[in-house]
């Protein structure tokens, strides 16, 4: 098995199915999931081809454009690896980190509050995927790829008198047409404490402060203090 060429073709298959993607979740967010993943994983004891390709893989069809469906990113992924001869065993992993990474999947959907669930599935190598994703969603670029998003679903910048939901189930969240502002508050600044290795709270706790600071400065604006 040449792993080299199987990251390879990982990557050119990767960009072409992501080609016309939101700005959030297109090949540039995979890419960096990617590095963040490799970065993470040299304080770490764990398989780097087995996060490679789930840090390339993890996104390759997001429910979030698909009308929630949560069984085609897997059913594609899987597909690719059988293609690419990998084993059973790192195949199944790798799904695995696909289907547990997402932070939706941290809400009970039996309960009218967000709490973390028994994990179905766990290893080193989701951690430090799971994190990289993270980290992604934090700091400037957090807060670039929050905007884009609430611009692609036309939804409005910030708005006082709807106040963010902090107790939301799985679906509430996934469902939510909330101000962009307010995901800060239901998921962005929640991150830094959702960490799972040293190093991705490390770099998690520069990128908090500095969504913080974003919100001072947006509120100041805002009321017309600066």
């Amino acid at each position: 098995m040449n792993k080299e060429l199987i990251i390879e073709n990982t990557i050119k298959f990767v960009k072409k199915e992501l080609k016309n993607a939101e700005g959030g979740h297109d090949w540039f967010h995979i890419e960096r999931v990617f590095k963040n993943a490799i970065l993470i994983s040299k304080e770490e004891k764990a398989d780097v081809f087995v996060i490679s390709l789930s840090a390339l893989l993890h996104d390759i069809a997001d429910p979030k454009f698909y009308d929630g469906d949560e069984t085609i990113g897997p059913k594609k992924a899987s597909e690719f690896l059988e293609k690419q001869e990998v084993s059973k065993a790192i195949k199944n992993h790798v799904i695995n980190i696909i289907k547990h990474i997402s932070y939706k999947n941290t809400f009970d959907t039996k309960s009218s509050s967000a709490q973390v669930i028994g994990e179905k599935f766990t290893s080193k190598e989701l951690e430090i995927v799971q994190d990289a994703d993270r980290l992604d969603a934090i700091g400037a670029i957090g807060i670039a790829r929050c905007f884009n998003y609430g611009g692609f679903k036309n939804r409005a910048l910030y708005n006082p008198e709807i106040l963010p939901n902090l107790n939301m189930t799985k679906e509430e969240y996934k469902n939510s047409d909330a101000p962009t502002i307010n995901h800060f508050y239901e998921k962005l600044l929640l991150l830094k404490d959702k960490m799972n290795t040293a190093s991705g709270k490390r770099i998690a706790a520069e990128r908090h402060k500095y969504m913080q600071q974003f919100l001072n400065q947006f509120y100041n604006e805002w009321n017309g203090v600066k």
